[in-house]
């Protein structure tokens, strides 16, 4: 279960030190804040995959709910906080399996091993999206930064960030949480329902997820 308080007011009474707070809370505060960066959860049971799917159809209120009961702290933290997880202390960074990398809420399919390189930062990162239609590209100019934000078109999730240092084939970057996502093995595809996933990306013709050369890029998710 999520703690009830969003991880953001949690750093703010942190650093609020006229709030009241004791310094006994704020340490607390500080170790519950490192750990839920640093997990790396195991992705949602298929139980909880369908809770989430329904709850989109929710009100928000009730959605809310159902998301915190079902995502983990980080999950929750990134997906709708606009969180970054921790680079190379996540699920997906180093991971080589062929397969699709699924919306962590949705389900619904958003990259593909097959377009999935070596950046060196740390973060799992792709050349490109399955469709311009499955995610949305948005200003951002939090943090005293102008980035380009990339969003689940169909939970609306924060995913990561898109930056024009890509590899040759694009020349773009999607830099992705792991936490906002879900792998979906390519000998598991057709048991999972996205048979038809398999050809169109490029799963056939892409054995592994290290096409690409490693890509020397810094900027953060």
């Amino acid at each position: 279960m999520y703690d009830s308080l969003p991880f953001h007011a949690r750093i703010r009474d942190l650093l609020s030190l006229n709030r009241g707070a004791t310094l006994t809370s704020l340490f607390a505060t500080l170790l519950w804040a490192s750990a839920c960066l640093a997990q790396a959860p195991a992705p949602p049971s298929a139980s909880a995959q369908v809770k989430l799917k329904e709850a989109l159809s929710l009100p928000a209120p009730q959605r809310e709910k159902v998301l915190k009961a079902h995502l983990s702290a980080l999950e929750y933290y990134v997906t709708q906080e606009q969180g970054t997880e921790r680079p190379f202390q996540n699920r997906y960074w180093d991971n080589k399996e062929p397969g699709l990398y699924v919306d962590v809420i949705s389900g619904v399919p958003l990259f593909s091993s097959a377009h999935k390189y070596r950046s060196g930062t740390g973060w799992p990162s792709f050349d490109r999206a399955l469709s311009a239609e499955l995610v949305r590209e948005v200003k951002d100019t939090a943090h005293g930064m102008v980035r380009v934000e990339v969003v689940s078109a169909s939970s609306g999730a924060h995913l990561g960030h898109v930056f024009e240092d890509g590899p040759a084939t694009t020349g773009r970057r999607y830099c992705m949480n792991s936490a906002a996502l879900r792998f979906v093995p390519l000998a598991e595809l057709k048991a999972q329902g996205y048979e038809e996933w398999i050809e169109r990306a490029g799963l056939q013709k892409a054995p592994t997820g290290t096409s690409h050369s490693e890509q020397k890029s810094q900027p953060t998710p």
